[in-house]
């Protein structure tokens, strides 16, 4: 490109650091890491960068602003609007790992991850004994140092509901909705108010479905997408310092002004506060319809889902409706038990102990990124986590400053976002 020198050839380090995944936090991991100067190779299992982005509902937008879900190095373009559409995202990404030259492995499954026995060579002197990936085809990759990013929304989780295998409906996990037209004409239940669950059910009743119900468990806080031009993202980034007791006030007097009391429709305000649930990992709901299709009757709460009774979906409040399809939107697991489970690296939850730039005590030179689910943005945590994990290998590695300035595409300072090619 020009104006911008050429990065030295690094494929003579002969033991690199692993990315696992292609997604956007290990792309952006990967392409910090050649910023300064270490090799990192990036594994896919699929055949392509941002598969989990491919496989989403057609709908999808990110719910954070262009600007502020750049990754390091590459503004995502102007172009692609405010609020970037998934097949804006899955473009941004193909053109992320090319502008970088990143080094990719697609079609290659990691399985699992051990540390490498010491002498065996897989870490430099100072470094530790480095670590085994055990891949597909059996293949065994010898890294320095390996990032785990293979995502949070990983394995599709479908609660086992009594009576499930009875249903005579069609029943699907949210992962497997691209569009409505399906559900032309049919009456449907969605099964979860977080964002995925309310936009897919906005999406169905717009999109031509006959009746569409929202089976609520726990009230959902509702915030605006924008208010006045400013995004809540913005005030996510502006609150994840303050006191929780001090944001969930402040919360409820913005949603009190903002956004009205669907009580009488089923969907009262919640009991707990804002940050508060935030802190037990429940991301407020963006309302990009949800609020008017609830008004207008399109979309209609309803007690959980208990049971299943063949034809019938048995409710919590002891009521029974027959829709011919349901959409469990309710969530996904890491799914890392498999990968590193026999590392004692994950708490209770499945969730890594460590993340960022922090390696477990146990497991050191092993880092996790996009683990997390911010109300400041996940693209943007991920974009901080990476410049952070980079610093991090590099020093652990030796990695001498020199050598990372003859690396950078950018100077350096670091990587900062700049305008992709057209």
């Amino acid at each position: 490109m020009p104006g911008v020198p050429a990065a030295p050839d690094m494929s003579t380090q002969p033991r690199p650091v692993y990315v696992i995944g292609a997604g956007p936090g290990g792309l952006a991991v990967a392409a910090a890491l050649r910023a300064r100067g270490v090799r990192a190779v990036v594994v896919e299992k699929s055949d392509g960068v941002g598969a989990s982005w491919r496989g989403h509902y057609d709908r999808l937008h990110l719910h954070t602003t262009r600007r502020l879900s750049a990754l390091p190095g590459l503004a995502i373009p102007r172009r692609f609007g405010r609020w970037v559409s998934r097949d804006d995202v899955v473009r941004y990404l193909e053109k992320y790992a090319e502008f970088h030259e990143l080094e990719l492995v697609t079609g290659v499954e990691v399985t699992r991850i051990e540390r490498a026995p010491a002498g065996d060579g897989a870490g430099a002197a100072g470094e530790g004994p480095g670590w085994l990936l055990h891949a597909s085809g059996g293949r065994v990759l010898a890294g320095r140092a390996v990032v785990v990013a293979t995502g949070f929304n990983h394995t599709p989780r479908l609660p086992d509901w009594p009576g499930r295998d009875t249903y005579t409906g069609a029943l699907a996990h949210a992962a497997a909705y691209r569009d409505p037209k399906p559900y032309e004409g049919r009456d449907v239940l969605v099964v979860g108010a977080g964002n995925t669950g309310a936009e897919i059910a906005v999406d169905l009743a717009e999109g031509g479905a006959a009746r569409v119900r929202l089976a609520v468990r726990t009230a959902p806080h509702i915030v605006r997408r924008s208010t006045a031009g400013w995004p809540a993202q913005r005030t996510g980034i502006l609150v994840r310092r303050l006191p929780v007791r001090l944001v969930d006030r402040l919360g409820a007097l913005t949603a009190k002004a903002s956004v009205p009391d669907l009580t009488a429709y089923g969907l009262p305000r919640p009991e707990s506060g804002l940050y508060s649930r935030v802190r037990q990992g429940a991301i407020p709901v963006q309302d990009v319809g949800l609020i008017a299709a609830v008004r207008a009757g399109t979309v209609e709460p309803v007690a959980a889902v208990e049971a299943f009774d063949g034809a019938e979906v048995v409710l919590a409040d002891g009521s029974r409706i027959t829709p011919d399809a349901v959409v469990a939107a309710t969530g996904y697991r890491r799914g890392l038990e498999g990968l590193i489970g026999h590392l004692d690296v994950l708490d209770e939850r499945g969730r890594p102990l460590a993340h960022g730039r922090r390696t477990p005590a146990q497991a050191p030179g092993l880092y996790f990124t996009g683990f997390t689910n911010p109300i400041s943005g996940m693209f943007r945590e991920m974009a901080l986590d990476a410049e952070k994990i980079a610093k991090a290998v590099a020093r652990r590695l030796g990695v001498r400053a020199a050598a990372r300035r003859a690396a950078a595409h950018l100077p350096a300072t670091g990587l900062r976002p700049v305008d992709p090619p057209a």
